[in-house]
């Protein structure tokens, strides 16, 4: 890895130092400094999953200008498996906690997103739609994972499961040609003297910006206490919040997947806690209970 480095930035170094992320997948991250001052932050791939989403980050940062993306140094993988050198952002704030005027910066960064052309190459909206809307229909196959959480009773999925169902297959994602992040929480930003800077694009698509609003509401939520009515209030946020919902229910039950970290579930759960209510709310169905 050194010889790489050293290969694409020009200067010897003098150390790597691995970096505890707050993300889940198992993607290698590291820290350069090298000889000359300069530090980098260093993503690497450890399997075929993170090689290719290191593949779909590149197209990101090969083809988009703007101000909510840091600068990519170089990427490589010419001579092993995919290599990614960012600007090194360890000095920016990475909430919670959630300072003043932070929240209305990730939102001016998001309004930025949104009015920025996603390039060709990424994963088309409808392939993950066509995944997520079907979450609901596994939950009502095998209930069980779901219940375990205590969420909600067993009387109230079968009563409730319907709406939840066909609210999340009329969710307006693909409406728009907005670039999308689909993956904006906390440990995914970074605050600068720039401004908001999202990181993690390999979840990048293009469709509606409502939606990285929508699937940001429960992690800020969880963070600071406001109500996600508080955060966004507009046509097709419940049904976008019923078709997460699905997506989280349907998972936070199970074991932990072998290419993500173990805590990934918890994390799912809590947003899931957050999101199902507020779904309801929303389409004017009784919450879990």
């Amino acid at each position: 890895m050194r010889e790489r480095l050293e290969g694409l930035l020009g200067a010897h170094v003098v150390s790597l130092e691995f970096v505890q992320g707050r993300g889940y997948t198992n993607a290698g991250r590291h820290r350069a400094v090298l000889d000359d001052g300069r530090s980098f932050f260093v993503k690497s791939a450890v399997d075929e999953l993170s090689a290719g989403w290191l593949r779909l980050e590149r197209i990101v940062y090969g083809n988009v200008e703007g101000s909510f993306l840091p600068e990519c140094v170089a990427y490589d993988e010419a001579e092993g498996p995919p290599v990614l050198v960012l600007e090194d952002l360890s000095s920016a704030h990475w909430p919670p906690p959630w300072r003043e005027g932070e929240v209305e910066a990730v939102r001016a960064a998001l309004d930025v997103v949104a009015a920025t052309e996603a390039p060709p190459g990424l994963t088309p909206i409808e392939v993950w739609r066509s995944d997520w809307v079907g979450r609901w229909r596994e939950i009502a196959e095998e209930p069980a994972p779901f219940l375990s959480t205590g969420i909600a009773s067993e009387a109230w999925l079968d009563e409730q499961l319907p709406a939840l169902e066909a609210a999340a297959a009329r969710a307006p994602v693909a409406a728009g040609a907005s670039l999308l992040h689909l993956d904006v929480r906390s440990d995914n930003i970074a605050l600068s003297d720039r401004g908001a800077l999202l990181v993690d694009w390999n979840w990048a698509s293009r469709g509606n910006a409502l939606v990285d609003l929508v699937a940001w509401t429960p992690s800020l939520c969880i963070e600071t206490g406001m109500r996600p009515e508080e955060v966004v209030d507009a046509d097709g946020a419940g049904e976008i919040a019923a078709l997460l919902a699905g997506v989280w229910g349907q998972a936070a039950g199970l074991p932990p997947p072998p290419t993500a970290q173990p805590r990934v579930r918890a994390f799912q759960l809590a947003q899931l806690r957050l999101t199902l209510p507020w779904a309801c709310r929303s389409l004017g169905i009784a919450e879990p209970g």
